[in-house]
């Protein structure tokens, strides 16, 4: 057996043996036990469940009260995250043929905490004020995307997030009610999409739909958006939204077909 190399003074083991819980989840092992991480790591089952429970606080892994799996915030240690799941190189396609056939921008997100996170985006002209690119980040609950990440939550991740979240009034349309925007969230549920007209920023109105993983879950999002000076709210209910919710089922189906050849969730 070959003997480790010699590590300098300055090496801080907790963060190697932290990196390694974080690395035991991969293609293969998209979802762990408590066991399997000590076995993949080497460490005792003890030292693995401090670690485990440290990412969860920290907001990189996710747990069901057995199984462990990291979150899209692993992306804040680099794009390791984004390299190894498929849905842009899945969604892209898709979306590209959706904007050659609406004339609009289109984009797919995750939710991260609070937070919905662009993942994949095909633009066709700039109609924010800001720059929207890949990791660009938005409260969810202004924007189309979000809404419907918001909906696939379990109820108790959704009450839980209704009581941490300072719901700001970013444009006068805004809602800022905890009990308006549950009512929206409960509607977007039941109808299978969202859209905001001019909550995030005024002059913009965006149409979303869920992508969801083989058990259901909603995973990702995808949305279409558009100014309110070419476009009316019943425009893009006529328009907007059946290309949409096809680009959105497409996604859907090459994602589960992907994660069955690899093992895992393409979303992680």
């Amino acid at each position: 057996m070959t003997e480790p190399e010699p590590r300098g003074a300055h090496f801080v083991q907790s963060l190697e043996r932290g990196l390694a819980v974080i690395r035991a989840f991969d293609a293969a092992s998209p979802e762990l036990t408590l066991s399997d991480v000590a076995r993949a790591t080497g460490l005792t089952r003890a030292a693995a469940r401090r670690f485990l429970l440290t990412l969860l606080d920290l907001g990189y892994v996710r747990t069901d009260g057995r199984l462990f799996s990291l979150t899209p915030r692993v992306l804040e240690l680099g794009y390791s995250y984004l390299s190894s799941i498929s849905l842009p190189e899945v969604a892209e396609p898709h979306l590209e043929r959706l904007v050659a056939e609406v004339h609009e921008s289109s984009s797919v997100s995750v939710l991260d905490g609070d937070d919905v996170v662009y993942v994949a985006r095909i633009p066709t002209s700039r109609i924010m004020a800001v720059s929207i690119n890949v990791g660009t980040r938005f409260p969810a609950y202004a924007t189309s995307m979000g809404r419907v990440l918001l909906a696939g939550l379990t109820e108790e991740e959704l009450d839980a997030y209704l009581a941490r979240t300072e719901l700001r009034r970013l444009t006068p349309k805004t809602i800022t009610s905890t009990k308006a925007l549950a009512a929206e969230l409960a509607r977007v549920r039941a109808q299978g999409w969202s859209l905001v007209d001019q909550e995030l920023e005024e002059g913009l109105r965006a149409i979303a739909a869920p992508i969801r993983d083989r058990s259901g879950r909603v995973v990702a999002s995808a949305n279409v958006s558009a100014h309110a000076s070419r476009t009316t709210p019943d425009d893009i209910r006529r328009d907007l939204l059946p290309p949409l919710l096809g680009a959105a089922a497409r996604i859907e189906a090459d994602l589960q077909v992907a994660s069955r050849g690899s093992g895992r969730s393409a979303i992680g």
